[in-house]
């Protein structure tokens, strides 16, 4: 068994032959992807782990959690490279397609405003710089993911209130800002070549947007909050993963609860299956890269 709590995120690496996972308990777990066997753990943090990811190489894993801190990690041993504190809890990390830096983003908590920070890591060395090459402030609502566009250039922001923002980074302005959802954005999982992404939200739909110019390309129909969405490398497929948070589901069934991972044709937009089993809300899908 691996957690003890709900997870909140699977990633696979970039070669598809390591499977990360983090959970509402306090240790981050590395797995073989193709036999499920864990590798190792990571441990250290304090509270509830809300996101993981790693470079291109599998050589440094980061961790964002609740205990208001995000850690740096040697992957094959497990050893912590380096802390970075914050004010309140790291809710997204991601390395950037280059592997030169990591985007955190922060919640908005107790009088302090939501961020997104940009930290340069120096993958020679253990130690990195706490001082974050850029802090981005999104207004008038709090970003809740955040990802690594084309090559780079920009970072786009999905938001509490359902909106969209294309950041140039460097500069820390927003670019582009779109109405995206209804409904708080869950997940945001940007296509391999960047181009495109899927964002999740609590309207009970997932969208596909156009990177650069967040024009909505496809959108998806649920009848329940969709706490994740995904897209398969080799078919023309979007998953779909929900259901009614735990609050409201203790005297229902699974039936009831909607469970299940639906499939939907990515180009059509219709339902074309769904996978049952689950007895608690989907709140984190991934698959493997080609």
């Amino acid at each position: 068994m691996g957690h003890e709590r709900p997870l909140t995120q699977i990633k696979y690496n970039p070669d598809g032959d390591m499977l990360m996972t983090v959970a509402k308990d306090n240790v981050a777990n590395l797995w073989y992807a193709h036999n499920g066997e864990r590798v190792g753990t990571y441990t250290g943090h304090l509270g509830a782990l809300w996101t993981i990811d790693c470079n291109k190489t599998t050589t440094l894993v980061v961790t964002g959690s609740a205990d208001n801190t995000a850690r740096l990690w040697h992957a094959e041993t497990g050893r912590e490279l380096h802390v970075w504190e914050f004010k309140t809890a790291v809710k997204r990390v991601e390395f950037s397609h280059d592997d030169k830096y990591v985007l955190m983003v922060t919640e908005e908590r107790m009088g302090y405003k939501g961020t997104i920070q940009v930290f340069a890591i120096d993958s020679s060395q253990p130690e990195q710089s706490n001082e974050p090459v850029v802090v981005i402030t999104p207004s008038p609502s709090k970003a809740t993911v955040a990802a690594w566009g084309y090559l780079d250039k920009y970072i786009v922001a999905g938001h509490d209130n359902g909106s969209l923002t294309l950041y140039d980074w460097m500069r820390e302005t927003p670019v582009k800002t779109a109405a995206g959802h209804d409904g708080s954005i869950t997940d945001m999982q940007m296509w391999r070549d960047g181009s495109y992404f899927i964002t999740s939200s609590k309207d009970q739909t997932a969208r596909l947007f156009e990177t650069n110019t967040l024009d909505p390309l496809k959108m998806y129909k649920s009848n329940t909050n969709v706490n994740t969405a995904t897209m398969t490398p080799t078919q023309e497929l979007v998953i779909l993963g929900g259901g009614q948070s735990a609050s409201e589901v203790t005297t229902t069934s699974s039936r009831q609860g909607k469970f299940e991972a639906r499939f939907y044709h990515k180009i059509f937009e219709d339902q074309v299956g769904t996978v049952k089993g689950h007895f608690g809300p989907i709140n984190t899908l991934a698959v493997q890269p080609d």
